[in-house]
């Protein structure tokens, strides 16, 4: 010390010298491998690696836990927004580590084989980070108690064998990861101290096996959203501390085994969306279940009566399967239920009157059934109620007066029944309220003026009902809403004028009532407005000119009492059907009214030049810029894309590297052309090949605005990078047999690559118009509808956010080896949030773009379910979508519906390659097509509703159909109901 005075050091040096040689070697060693990890990482968080500094003693940092000795035993740092990469070689080091946790975080790299020398480790956490590459072997850490890498990103062949060797191990957790499609090893089943087993979502394949009865500590089992096939192993039943069971999104089959009762531990059960056979009566001793899930199965049978007993239940959902019978009454009158869907069954009887209790219940869903009586008293004070659906039954009665104003109800569905009794004036304190449907019932009595009211109201569909007296003069006042249904009542008055003020409504239907007066001039102000029907009614005066300014898809004003000339912008082919039955209606160019005097003569001939000239011009212009488009891709063709910096993102385990797909993308290897990009052929080295599409982007090169401003029908909008990659994102997590998978992406500032999986049969497109159709007998067409529409209904139903593809056309579905189809090309695809997505530009392809689409630039999924109905019309006639013998201005759906409609004619209109045996089945398939090609949207079924149809519609000389049947996988809804 009397050295360290003579030289009298600075106070700060004097004290880090004084804590240096106060550390041990083994301590002073620990601090550099901590400084080392510190180095390694960064976060957004400037405090929190503020301790680790050789100041501070290593037991203090942050994250940091010593043992009795001061040695570092665990590392704690989840959820600190962390990014980089970890050094396993200095955490591994620290010899007495036993807890290393980094869960939560956006770390990246590989787990290097550095981390088998963590001997010590008995819980290791790594999970919901973005690591990529294989899992290492583990086999060296014998101690481990806690294993998670659930949505690490690892990826390829994981190592269960190794496993056999983590005789501690008690939590499991690898689900979320894209591994190498393999079956659960027996290795799994000697696992006897497993508690926490969670496995979904990992590409196993096979039968769950019969050892995991061995498994006897497991309180939780999830193996859910895999390629699992056979029944339930009967050994699940000795699982008896088992509290929660996620099999859902299999192909499991066969019944739920004998004695599952047994497990009286537990409390959620989730097997939907399998195959499973057989009743629920092995269920009905599990008093103890919270939550029960079995919808999308076969199942058969009544619900037991012991379901009524469950003190604790408060999830039931059971649509989509063939249950019979009654529910039990006294479901839910326990503790109250939060809700329940046993939607598309065979279910009768009453509505259990106890499920509101305790002001619970969220959703009662009980559509498509064939329950009776009326809706229980009980449910009028039921506030906590946001969904009542009951359409579709057999239920009758006059609706509980509390009903029609519950405050958080957002949509009252009690179509389809035999209601009756008055709609109450309380509607309108329903501060929630967005959807009323009512229609097709018994409904009477005047539409309440509180109606308007109801300011939340999106959707009012009151039609097929006996209401009378006025339409709500304030009905104006529904500023969100979008569809009025008031067609076949018994209404009269005058249109208000008001509705000039709903300036989001699309649809006008009041059709089929007493309506008197003109039609109001303010409807022509409406800018959305798609589908105007008013006819069967008295209405008398002029048409206003005002409507000329709408872009509909249908008008109907048929069967009034209007007069005078019919507006020289709506005398168009489109609308030649739209006057019939009045009288007083005249007009110089529609064959079918009479035509006007010759005072009110057509334009003049001036006019009709200078229109003339100006369609010339533009004309000549749009050729121009498609020739200059031509010639500037040609030659784009020819140059490599430039030396750049790229980014590769994979979304599957690669055989490839990003040089391979670079060096490819060259004029000889073109095999198409798009709306958004140009597709190459890509042979690897391996023998395997691929598809890779070349991303026009605006950086791209001048070029692109040349097409941009000639070729409107195919218009992409502008999208950020970041918007770009989270969309690709987003598009290259579904995981579907009928829908093409994306391998990676690749990209750079101006190029941006897409590498999907290559098809030897070409495009549906290619086979049905361009080859010879020899093998496109109808079983393979259908075989092919049916898949590509499974595809579709994934898109549309299998995601938490619905994906809209918009270019839905025969040269989007592409054809493997075997004729399985896949739904391609996403270029066009958007995730679309609730209520659908506006775009300024038109989307899509010639001849399949929905009417609706390119006047209102409306986005949702009844777009592509028309563009679909257009392939399945392709499929059916071996036609296009547009030819010449169709006539001008008509498309294969108009053709279609001219041949369908004469029996003598509709024959004809199926292609006179498929065998005559099998034309009744064809035709089956294209009444479905008319369905989806209606000029109405809301009168389009859903995907869903397409895929049933289809079903039913499968050809006699079918037994089964192959492309459902092959590793198939739905996954979970994020609620787990489907209305």
């Amino acid at each position: 010390m009397s050295f360290l005075r003579q030289r009298q050091l600075p106070p700060v040096l004097l004290l880090s010298l004084l804590f240096l040689s106060s550390l041990s070697p083994s301590t002073s060693y620990e601090l550099d491998q901590l400084l080392k990890i510190k180095a390694s990482l960064e976060t957004s968080n400037p405090t929190l690696f503020s301790s680790w500094n050789q100041e501070t003693p290593t037991c203090n940092f942050t994250g940091i836990v010593c043992n009795s000795n001061e040695l570092v035993s665990e590392i704690n740092l989840s959820q600190q927004n962390l990014s980089g990469s970890l050094p396993f070689d200095a955490l591994c080091s620290l010899p007495e580590l036993k807890k290393l946790s980094f869960g939560s975080n956006f770390l990246h790299g590989s787990l290097t084989k550095d981390l088998k020398k963590c001997t010590n480790l008995q819980e290791l956490d790594l999970g919901k980070n973005s690591f990529t590459g294989e899992v290492p072997e583990l086999g060296s850490l014998s101690q481990l108690r806690l294993l998670s890498l659930n949505a690490s990103g690892v990826s390829g062949l994981f190592p269960w064998k190794s496993l056999e060797n983590l005789t501690e191990l008690a939590f499991l957790s690898l689900g979320d990861n894209v591994f190498d499609q393999s079956p659960i090893t027996t290795e799994l089943s000697k696992l006897d101290k497993l508690y926490w087993l969670y496995l979904s979502n990992c590409s196993i394949t096979g039968e769950i096996p019969n050892g995991i009865g061995n498994l006897t500590l497991l309180k939780n089992l999830e193996l859910a959203d895999n390629q699992l096939v056979g029944e339930i192993p009967q050994s699940i039943i000795n699982l008896n501390k088992l509290w929660q069971l996620e099999l859902y999104g299999n192909s499991l089959s066969g019944k739920i085994p004998v004695g599952f009762g047994n497990l009286i531990s537990l409390r959620n059960f989730d097997a939907s969306s399998n195959k499973l056979e057989g009743d629920l009566s092995e269920l009905k001793s599990l008093t103890g279940l919270v939550s029960l899930h079995l919808f999308g199965n076969q199942l058969v049978g009544e619900v037991p009566e012991e379901f009524g007993e469950f003190k604790n239940l408060v999830e039931l959902s059971l649509y989509t399967n063939k249950l019979t019978g009654s529910l039990p009454q006294k479901l839910g009158s326990w503790s109250g239920m939060e809700y329940i869907d046993v939607s598309e069954n065979y279910l009768t009887g009453p509505i259990p009157p106890g499920m509101c209790k305790n002001d619970r219940m969220i959703d009662i869903l009980l559509l498509q059934n064939n329950f009776t009586g009326g809706i229980p008293e009980s449910y009028a004070d039921c506030k906590s109620l946001v969904r009542l659906r009951v359409n579709n039954n057999s239920l009758s009665g006059t609706v509980p007066a509390g009903i029609w104003s519950l405050p958080n109800v957002t949509i009252l569905d009690l179509s389809m029944n035999q209601f009756e009794g008055p709609l109450a004036s309380d509607v309108g304190k329903a501060n929630s309220l967005s959807l009323l449907l009512l229609n097709n019932n018994r409904f009477s009595g005047e539409l309440p003026a509180a109606l308007s009211e109801a300011t939340s109201l999106v959707t009012i569909q009151l039609s097929e009902n006996q209401f009378e007296g006025q339409i709500p003069l304030t009905i104006g006042n529904l500023k969100k809403l979008g569809s009025l249904h008031l067609e076949h009542n018994m209404l009269s008055g005058a249109i208000p004028d008001s509705l000039g003020s709903c300036v989001r409504i699309s649809e006008i239907n009041l059709a089929h009532n007493i309506l008197s007066g003109q039609i109001p001039p303010s409807l022509g102000s409406l800018p959305n407005l798609n589908s105007l029907n008013l006819s069967g009614n008295q209405l008398s005066s002029e048409v206003p000119a005002t409507l000329s300014s709408l872009k509909l898809s249908l008008l109907d004003l048929t069967n009034n009492q209007l007069s005078g000339r019919v507006p020289q912008s709506l005398s168009i082919a489109a609308f030649n059907e739209s006057f019939a039955g009045n009288p007083g209606l005249c007009s110089q160019t529609m064959k079918n009214l009479r035509p006007c005097s010759s005072n009110s003569n057509s334009p003049s001939h001036p006019r009709i030049f200078l229109s003339s000239f100006i369609a010339g011009v533009l004309l000549l212009l749009i050729l121009l810029g498609v020739f200059l488009l031509w010639k500037l891709r040609r030659s784009d063709l020819d140059q490599p894309l430039k030396s750049n910096s790229w980014t590769m993102k994979q979304y599957h385990v690669l055989s490839f590297t990003e040089n391979e797909i670079l060096e490819s993308i060259k004029a000889e290897n073109l095999i198409g052309k798009g709306g958004s990009g140009n597709v190459y052929k890509v042979q690897l080295r391996d023998g395997k090949a691929l598809a890779v599409k070349h991303i026009w982007t605006p950086a791209d090169s001048a070029n692109q605005k040349t097409y941009r401003s000639t070729t409107s029908i195919l218009k992409k909008p502008k999208t950020s990078s970041s918007e770009y990659d989270a969309e690709v994102a987003t598009l290259s997590s579904l995981r579907h047999v009928n829908v093409v998978k994306l391998y990676c992406s690749i990209s750079s500032e101006d190029s941006k690559l897409l590498v999907y999986e290559y098809f030897p049969n070409g495009s549906l497109w290619d086979q049905l118009h361009m080859n010879k159709k020899a093998k496109m007998g109808w079983e393979v067409r259908y075989e092919i509808a049916f898949g590509a529409a499974r595809g579709l209904e994934y898109l549309h139903h299998g995601s938490h956010r619905p994906v809209i593809h918009r270019d839905v056309k025969s040269s989007n579905i592409l054809l493997d080896g075997d004729w399985k189809p896949r739904i391609a090309d996403f270029g066009l695809a958007k995730i679309v949030q609730a209520g659908g997505e506006m775009t300024h530009v038109i989307a899509g392809t010639h001849g399949y773009i929905a009417p609706e689409y390119a006047y209102t630039y409306k986005v949702n999924e009844k777009s592509d379910v028309y563009s679909f109905g257009v392939v399945l019309m392709e499929l059916v006639t071996g036609k296009r979508p547009v030819e010449p013998e169709f006539g001008e201005n008509k498309d294969i759906v108009s053709w279609v519906c001219s041949k369908i409609t004469c029996k003598d004619t509709e024959l004809e209109s199926v292609d006179s390659s498929i065998e005559e045996a099998l034309k009744e089945d064809a035709l089956n398939v294209l009444s479905i097509a008319i369905r989806c090609t209606a000029r109405v949207p809301v009168l389009r079924p859903s995907m869903r509703m397409v895929v049933q149809m289809l079903e039913e519609a499968q050809p006699c000389q079918l037994t089964s159909i192959s492309i459902t049947k092959e590793g198939e996988s739905n996954p979970k809804m994020e609620q787990k109901f489907h209305y």
